[in-house]
């Protein structure tokens, strides 16, 4: 039985409520990721588990962590060699998930986020915005899109000998290689129903609302 996980990271862009809320109800459990907290509390949710260092979690949210009476808490020293995202990664390896929801802010983090999920190979990663779902598509893996006709699409290669074949898009692609963090597969159209297929290497997909 595949198990779906949240992930609220402590971006300082903040997702909306509704998407939160959204997102917790398709899930079986919610993990915050510091002050990823914050944004769930706004929103009117909790999490089962937090995982960080609470160094940029609010006071109310910092008081629900020390308290450590609502939700499992996995604190770590602010004084660590790894994010706080790769920390929950790390402690759900093993558990299949397929979902979780993550947001950039700040480039270098933004990065470093990709670069974590795309070496989370237990299960699809999904990654949701207000006004973007993404996927981390790895070799083998492919993406059907229905009911998205004139949306736009991209596709960005972030492992090297990445090849991918595009159906129902404007411009369509077959075992076509995409250059590492190259602009191939920017700002494409959905015509028909669409398939997206990574034959080799990794990718990351976006489909813009």
């Amino acid at each position: 039985m595949v198990c779906k996980v949240l992930v609220v990271c402590g971006s300082p862009v903040v997702a909306s409520a509704d998407l939160l809320r959204r997102l917790a109800g398709e899930c079986d459990h919610v993990i915050a990721v510091d002050r990823g907290l914050d944004a769930l509390l706004g929103a009117g949710l909790s999490c089962d588990v937090y995982v960080g260092d609470a160094d940029t979690v609010s006071d109310a949210g910092r008081a629900l962590v020390d308290a450590a009476t609502d939700f499992e808490v996995e604190r770590h020293d602010p004084y660590k060699d790894y994010t706080d995202l790769a920390l929950a990664l790390d402690s759900l390896h093993g558990v299949a998930l397929n979902r979780r929801r993550t947001t950039g802010g700040r480039p270098d983090m933004a990065l470093s986020v990709l670069g974590l999920l795309a070496g989370y190979d237990d299960a699809p990663v999904w990654i949701a915005e207000d006004k973007v779902v993404s996927r981390i598509l790895r070799a083998g893996e492919s993406w059907t899109i229905e009911g998205a006709e004139g949306k736009t699409f991209s596709i960005i290669a972030i492992a090297p000998n990445t090849k991918v074949s595009e159906h129902g898009l404007e411009w369509e692609l077959d075992h076509s290689p995409l250059g590492l963090l190259a602009d191939t597969g920017i700002s494409n159209v959905v015509r028909s129903t669409a398939t997206i297929q990574v034959r080799t290497g990794t990718a990351i997909a976006f489909l813009y609302q």
